[in-house]
């Protein structure tokens, strides 16, 4: 297994609380859904969400973005399911029902013991299907980070509203960093990309003025898959890119998960 780099850099007080908005909403699951509380430290679990479509169906593991928790995909959900797809949803620490606080570091780290808890509930579960990572905005590091580990045990990767260096990410959103403090995390960050070779979805807005389009360009142009595919939905912006392009949107993902 690759080396895991460091992203420590990221985890000053003052980067985590621009980064990260946790919240410590959750409600109860909808029929069909399941809750799971995957150990990620010594006192420290994270919550997640199961939204089962069925035995046979493929499965996706799925990272939310910053200011979002997996009971916000209860009414999501439902779209991926009527695809045929199953959803697991995690949290970050400090989000949901997890324990501990946020930082980038913790949030790549925890990622592994997430993805084999997901590996174990489809196993255990009898969901035979394929297996894909999504990730979107700030969840787009988590899924890279498992893309990059276990490309081989996952048929694809889908970034919604991603980018391709989060240090470009900051500076995107008016924090101020110091390139030459970034120039380990940046050579690392395109190495992974680069060393992607399974297939790869990247959709974004349009008018995206959080993560500009350039971003998911320049994404698109430093992932080293040679399948792979970038969406961008005319007149949408960060938050809305699901809803304003809808039918593109899953219809894109049902194309990538069941290729023909």
């Amino acid at each position: 297994m690759p080396e895991r780099s460091d992203f420590s850099v990221f985890d000053r007080k003052e980067v985590i609380d621009f980064i990260f908005y946790p919240r410590k909403d959750w409600r109860p699951p909808p029929p069909g859904a399941a809750d799971h509380s995957i150990t990620v430290a010594p006192g420290v679990s994270l919550s997640a969400r199961f939204y089962a479509a069925g035995p046979g169906s493929p499965s996706i593991l799925f990272f939310h973005g910053n200011g979002e928790v997996a009971s916000d995909y209860d009414d999501i959900a439902p779209l991926y399911n009527s695809l045929g797809i199953n959803l697991f949803v995690a949290d970050y620490r400090g989000y949901g029902l997890s324990g501990g606080q946020p930082s980038f570091s913790a949030m790549l780290s925890d990622a592994h013991p997430i993805f084999q808890h997901f590996l174990g509930v489809v196993q255990s579960g009898g969901f035979m299907g394929r297996l894909f990572l999504m990730g979107r905005s700030l969840g787009t590091a988590s899924a890279v980070e498992l893309a990059f580990h276990y490309q081989g045990q996952v048929e694809g990767l889908i970034v919604d509203s991603g980018f391709a260096s989060p240090a470009r990410m900051l500076r995107h959103l008016g924090f101020p960093v110091a390139s030459s403090s970034l120039e380990g995390v940046e050579s690392a960050g395109r190495v992974r990309l680069r060393s992607l070779r399974l297939p790869v979805l990247i959709i974004h807005g349009e008018g995206d003025t959080l993560i500009p389009a350039a971003e998911a360009s320049r994404l698109y142009q430093e992932v080293g898959s040679e399948n792979k595919r970038l969406l961008i939905i005319p007149g949408a912006g960060h938050n809305d890119v699901m809803v304003v392009g809808m039918e593109q949107y899953f219809s894109a993902i049902k194309e990538f998960v069941f290729p023909r």
